[in-house]
């Protein structure tokens, strides 16, 4: 299967959420009668929706506040709550920087050292809010940082770099042993970012609890223009979610796929979904909620990286609470509020019970299907997100 590219190259033809629309159903379902929740390890959770572990986007506060909808964020262990004391001031140094000043800054400010303590006191600051402590790191920090993170209560542990694959050959360090670190742990283990079929059938072998999906995508993300990596959402969720089930029929366990990344609106989730997704991660849509620590800014996590960053600040702005991204009421018509009433409304047009039907969901091949009839919309700059 592919293209000829080239005299004996071929490529394969891959496709993103603006590259597919979803067929209604012949029987539809009353919307407020679906099942919107996923599980990981036995753990229910009603809310299939994930904010990304990026420092614009996730803070103790909003972690608690995803919590109480149902919901996780992820805090990541590298960044600026683990390093400052007081990280209000060291975001108000990147919110405030010019963008030709932002990427130098965001470097310097990543050169504090991550302090052991801190990671016990936002752990702790979350689990009494009520919140499910869900903490990244990566890979190279990954065994310490799971141990310290187990030990303060986190609920979930994930690892996540650009690309994870369970084999990596390397001279100069030695390599996370992710076999040997999910048999230490003894709270979910949550593996990213991946693209391709073989390589998620190889973290699931090695124990990965549950997947990301996606390399490059995010708003904030710069790996795919840095690198030329990436493959576009829909293809990869698709292979993913392929090996997730032929590897639930070969041993008998289930592991999600959480598609990461890519997603502005309620359409790209619900497409995320049909595609073969348990669950979603979201950066820039949560970013313009008023409990996020960004205030209304938004940067890659690769961003500070010392000698090739890949990723940028961005201002998403201020949408409104957390709860009106996910609930609404919606105030623009652009799909970017009320997340949850999108993909509601989604499955009841297709027919859809649950988020396993909505995996069934016919698929078609329609990269019009946003332009079409649409000219005035065009002309105007309506119905699309700003």
């Amino acid at each position: 299967m592919g293209m000829w590219v080239g005299r004996g190259r071929k490529a394969r033809v891959a496709y993103g959420f603006d590259d597919i629309a979803l067929v209604p159903g012949t029987v539809t379902v009353n919307p407020n009668e679906v099942d919107i929740s996923w599980e990981l390890c036995g753990h229910r959770f009603e809310l299939p929706i994930i904010a990304a572990a990026m420092d614009g986007v996730v803070g103790p506060r909003l972690a608690v506040e995803m919590g109480r909808h149902g919901g996780l964020a992820v805090l990541n262990l590298e960044g600026i709550f683990s390093r400052y004391a007081n990280p209000a001031e060291v975001l108000e140094r990147i919110v405030s920087a010019s963008q030709e000043e932002a990427t130098k800054i965001i470097q310097s400010i990543y050169g504090e050292p991550i302090k052991e303590e801190l990671i016990h006191q936002r752990i702790q600051a979350i689990k009494k809010g009520g919140g499910p402590a869900v903490v990244s790191s990566i890979p190279q920090r990954a065994e310490r940082f799971a141990q310290i993170a187990q030990e303060a209560g986190a609920d979930i542990f994930v690892v996540q770099s650009t690309v994870t694959t369970a084999r990596h050959i390397a001279t100069e360090y030695m390599p996370v042993d992710l076999r040997k670190l999910k048999k230490q742990l003894a709270i979910p283990l949550v593996i990213g970012n991946v693209v391709t079929y073989e390589a998620c059938l190889e973290l699931m072998d090695v124990g990965a609890d549950a997947l990301l999906i996606g390399v490059g995508p995010g708003a904030a993300c710069t790996s795919r223009e840095v690198l030329g990596l990436g493959v576009p959402q829909v293809t990869a969720t698709a292979d993913a979610s392929a090996a997730r089930d032929f590897h639930w029929k070969q041993t008998g366990r289930y592991v999600p796929i959480i598609t990461d990344g890519g997603m502005t609106t309620g359409g790209d989730v619900c497409k995320a979904f049909a595609s073969g997704a348990d669950a979603v991660m979201i950066g820039s849509a949560f970013a313009r909620a008023i409990e996020a620590p960004g205030r209304g800014y938004h940067w890659g996590m690769a961003t500070p990286h010392a000698n090739l960053p890949r990723g940028t600040r961005i201002r998403v702005g201020i949408a409104g609470s957390l709860e009106q991204i996910l609930f609404g009421p919606a105030f623009t018509e652009d799909g970017t509020l009320n997340l949850v009433g999108a993909i509601r409304t989604c499955m009841g047009s297709v027919g859809a019970r649950t988020i396993r039907d909505l995996q069934q969901t016919e698929l078609i091949i329609a990269p019009t299907i946003k332009t079409e009839g649409k000219v005035f919309q065009q002309a105007q700059k309506l119905g699309r997100p700003r």
